[in-house]
Parts: structure tokens; C-alpha cells; sequence
């Protein structure tokens, strides 16, 4: 009959005698590295089969990596089956390992990456700012996470007033996607909360791959609400990542850029409030200043009458220089008037001199006394009425003849009319 030990140990002779060298190939699942330098890891068929098995990888094959090994990458390692006694479990011990590609699930990441990124959904441009100081916080993970606690504790000691709205999901599995999806939309339909944290804790690829579903990454993209990403810890990187208006590396790291702390907000009060004090002692010692400038101008009156004196008496100077000045042209121009009109009158006189002489000449040629001195006689009737025509006399009237230097009268004794063609 074996021992549990004799046969554990019978067991860990045979795999070692049998498998003491060889090489395997696989994705890597669930890397983690150890404060001693050991590291360990699970390994998987890229191809999706349902075999796993553990690997520990000690720290001075560790040391040797001359790359950082991350979940979903396909490796070749080199090394030796046994047991691990303590628990009886199956382990590989690693001796070397290098890099074989990509995994299946990595490189589905990455051509579900290439596709979105290509339809815009990973545009900076897109981002939201994060409200400064939210209300509300929406959490959207599952009520048994330690994720859960990490964000309530970090807001309960940042922001203890600002309310918390969690919409329950399941964040791993088959299931999780659909739940995330819905989840997510409630909170966008009730629009309850200012800012929506998507979170939860660490784990291997396969733990952290519903945030890495398409139809998660879409719903948080149209989300309505700023939605910071918190899966995993620093090193995990989910396309929910890039979907999110903001990356945080911890479900805790979330909730502190969610909230500004009290600290925080007392120390920008404080700094308002130097910078008010500031303001208001420049402004008062301002007009401190010009109220002793006031003050220095009422201790001394003399100067100041001195000084409006000198002012006066140079607008006096001023004053006269300018009456002076107008005067001056003023008789400039009342001379250059006189002298306009002196000559205007002068040529006036002269014009109508001028016609007064011509009106003369004229009128002396109309005397009818200059054509009688060319022994011309003006012949009127008895009555003074002149004679114009042969016809209007007859033989025994009495006319009288003017002359040039008298008059006579007459008695016709005939009157003879001029011939027609005469006429």
C-alpha cells in the first residue's frame, strides 16, 4: 500500500525520468511575477482547446528573459514535467522560454482593435471632459467584486457627499458581455449621475475578455454619460480602454480622478483665497497711497496756489499774446477792406461817368433844335398841333414855322400833293 507522500513522489520520479527534457508551446494565461523573481504562468492551446497546465518559471530563468511575457502571447518553452508535492498538482518547470507569436485571443485583440479604431470609435476627438466636481457617481461592476469596495472606500474618503448609483453586472463569462451591455445603458437611459466608472479587479486575459467584447466596447462609445475604464490593474490594457472617455489603471485610480479630495478642493480655496487677500491689500495700499498724496496736497495750500498762479499767469500770457494777434489782423483786414473799397468806388464813378456821357451824346443827337439849325422848319397848326402831311392842309389856313432861331407865321395859298409813285 503507497503513502500519500511515497506515491506523490513516485509519481514526480516517473514524469521527471520520463519527461526530464522537452519543449512545449502555448498562449500565456495569468503571468505574474513574484517579489522573490520567480514567475509564474499558466499555458494553453492557442487553438482554444480546453488543456491547461502550470508552469513556474524560477528567478534565475526569469532573470535570462529578454522580453516581458503578457497574457495571450504564443511562447515556446524548454523544460522538465513534475509535481508540485505540497498541493500534488502538475507543473512544468521552465528553463527558457522565447517568443512564437501572437496568441489566439491576442490576436483577435488586436484585428477587433485595427476595425473599431478604423470606424472612429478610439478618436480623441470623441473624449469627454469629466465634470470637476460630480453629484453622482454611477459604478457599473458586480456587487461581489473587491473592485467595488476599493471604488466606495476611495470615494467615501475623497468625496464622502457625493452620492453612489451602482447598476449591478456580472464582469466575467459568457454571460458578462450581454449583462455589461445592459447595464450600461440603464444608466445612460435614467441619466441619474454626472460621471459612470466601468470597473473591475485584476485577472488573466481570458478573466478580462468581456471588456474586450465588441458589443461592450460599442455601449460604452454611445453611452451618453463621460465613462472612465477601470479593468484590471496597470499593466492590463481592454478596448473598453480606448472606448472610454478616460483610462484609469485601477478600479481605485477610477474613483480618485472621478473626485477632486478635500484636501484638494481646501488647498484651491486656500489658494483663492491668498490670491483674494493679495488683490485686496494692493487695491487698499493704492489708495492709501493717493489718499496721502491728498493728504500731502492739503498740509501745503501755498504750493498749490503757487502753482495755479504761475498757471493763470501764463494764460494771461497767452490770452494777450492772442488778442494781440487778433487785433492786429483785424486791422490788416479792415485795411485791405478800405483799400477794396476805395477802388471798387473809384471804378464805379468811373462807369458811370462813363454813361452819363454816352446818355448825353445821345440825348443831344434826338434835340430836334440841331436838325432845325440845318434849315429844317417845324410846322404845327394854329392849335400847336404839328403838320405831318400835305393832306391835312389847305389853301387859306394859317400854320406856323419854327425855326432855329425863332418862328413865323403863314397863310398857304396852295397845296399840291405829291405824286403817288412820289410817295
Amino acid at each position: 500500500m503507497w503513502g500519500v507522500a511515497a506515491l506523490v513522489h513516485a509519481v514526480s520520479d516517473a514524469l521527471a525520468s520520463r519527461f526530464a527534457a522537452c519543449t512545449m508551446r502555448g498562449e500565456v494565461s495569468g503571468f505574474s511575477r513574484a517579489a522573490s523573481g520567480h514567475a509564474y504562468l499558466s499555458l494553453k492551446d492557442a487553438d482554444g482547446a480546453n488543456a491547461l497546465i502550470r508552469c513556474a518559471m524560477f528567478r534565475r530563468a526569469a532573470s535570462l528573459l529578454d522580453f516581458a511575457p503578457a497574457d495571450g502571447q504564443l511562447v515556446e518553452v524548454r523544460g522538465r514535467l513534475g509535481v508540485y508535492e505540497p498541493r500534488g498538482e502538475l507543473q512544468f518547470i521552465v528553463e527558457s522560454m522565447q517568443r512564437a507569436g501572437a496568441g489566439a485571443l491576442f490576436e483577435q485583440f488586436l484585428k477587433l482593435k485595427a476595425r473599431l479604431e478604423a470606424e472612429g470609435l478610439f478618436d480623441p476627438q470623441r473624449k469627454r471632459e469629466l465634470p470637476p466636481y460630480p453629484r453622482r457617481v454611477g459604478v457599473v461592476t458586480s456587487l461581489g467584486a473587491a473592485a467595488l469596495r476599493d471604488v466606495l472606500a476611495a470615494l467615501a474618503r475623497r468625496v464622502p457627499h457625493v452620492e453612489v448609483v451602482i447598476y449591478p453586472t456580472l464582469v466575467q463569462g459568457a454571460e458578462a458581455p450581454p449583462a455589461l451591455v445592459e447595464a450600461i445603458a440603464m444608466a445612460g437611459r435614467r441619466s441619474e449621475v454626472d460621471v459612470l466608472i466601468v470597473c473591475r479587479g485584476g485577472g488573466s486575459l481570458e478573466d478580462l475578455w468581456a471588456f474586450n467584447d465588441e458589443r461592450v466596447v460599442r455601449a460604452i462609445a454611445a453611452c451618453p454619460l463621460p465613462v472612465i475604464c477601470g479593468v484590471g490593474h496597470e499593466t492590463d490594457v481592454s478596448l473598453s480602454d480606448f472606448a472610454a472617455d478616460l483610462r484609469a489603471t485601477t478600479p481605485s485610480a477610477a474613483a480618485e480622478l472621478v473626485s477632486l479630495s478635500q484636501q484638494e478642493c481646501s488647498d484651491m480655496l486656500e489658494g483663492f483665497a491668498t490670491l483674494m487677500a493679495r488683490r485686496v491689500h494692493q487695491v487698499v495700499d493704492t489708495q492709501a497711497q493717493r489718499i496721502d498724496r491728498a493728504a500731502l496736497r492739503l498740509m501745503r495750500p501755498a504750493e498749490g496756489l503757487r502753482r495755479h498762479s504761475h498757471q493763470l499767469a501764463w494764460l494771461q500770457q497767452r490770452l494777450s499774446a492772442s488778442a494781440l494777434r487778433i487785433h492786429g489782423l483785424h486791422v490788416q483786414r479792415t485795411a485791405d477792406l478800405g483799400s477794396r473799397l476805395r477802388r471798387a468806388v473809384a471804378v464805379t464813378l468811373e462807369t458811370r461817368r462813363q454813361r452819363g456821357w454816352a446818355l448825353q451824346e445821345r440825348l443831344q443827337g434826338l434835340d430836334p433844335r440841331r436838325v432845325l439849325s440845318r434849315g429844317y422848319a417845324w410846322l404845327t397848326d394854329v392849335d400847336g398841333q404839328p403838320v405831318s402831311s400835305a393832306r391835312d392842309l389847305q389853301a387859306g389856313q394859317t400854320i406856323l414855322a419854327i425855326l432855329a432861331d425863332g418862328q413865323a407865321t403863314a397863310t398857304l395859298v396852295d397845296v399840291a400833293l405829291a405824286p403817288p409813285e412820289a410817295a
